[in-house]
């Protein structure tokens, strides 16, 4: 996995400390990432992009996911200035982001899975 766009040690100490939860809470954080991306292509105010890019800034970088938080502050900086133009590109920026990390926690959710299951047969 990259490391510009997802921290290895991040998510190894989650697997540490998640232990069973940890594949959950991989696919947790896929669908709120989903969701927080509909929240940002449908902001219509500096308010609502403030607030749901802070949350998604926030829940990124838990997660490792470095690059799609730096992204997420980027907008949330922006908003709060109130520059707004050319605000779409940025968010476009976040979704091409989440769609290069997905599949990676994707892959290590299934990973994780695969060893789990694998070890309660011993």
């Amino acid at each position: 996995m990259a490391d510009t766009h997802l921290n290895i040690d991040v998510l190894s100490a989650l697997e540490d400390v998640m232990e069973d939860e940890y594949p959950t809470l991989l696919e947790t954080f896929i669908a709120d990432s989903e969701e927080r991306l509909c929240v940002l292509r449908k902001a219509e105010n500096a308010a609502q992009l403030i607030e749901a890019a802070h949350s998604f800034k926030g829940s990124s970088s838990n997660m490792g996911a470095t690059r799609l938080a730096e992204l997420c502050g980027d907008l949330e900086q922006r908003a709060k200035q109130k520059n707004l133009v050319g605000i779409e590109e940025l968010v476009g920026e976040i979704d091409s982001e989440f769609a290069f990390v997905r599949p990676l926690y994707e892959a290590e959710r299934q990973r994780s899975s695969l060893t789990k299951a694998t070890i309660r047969h011993f």
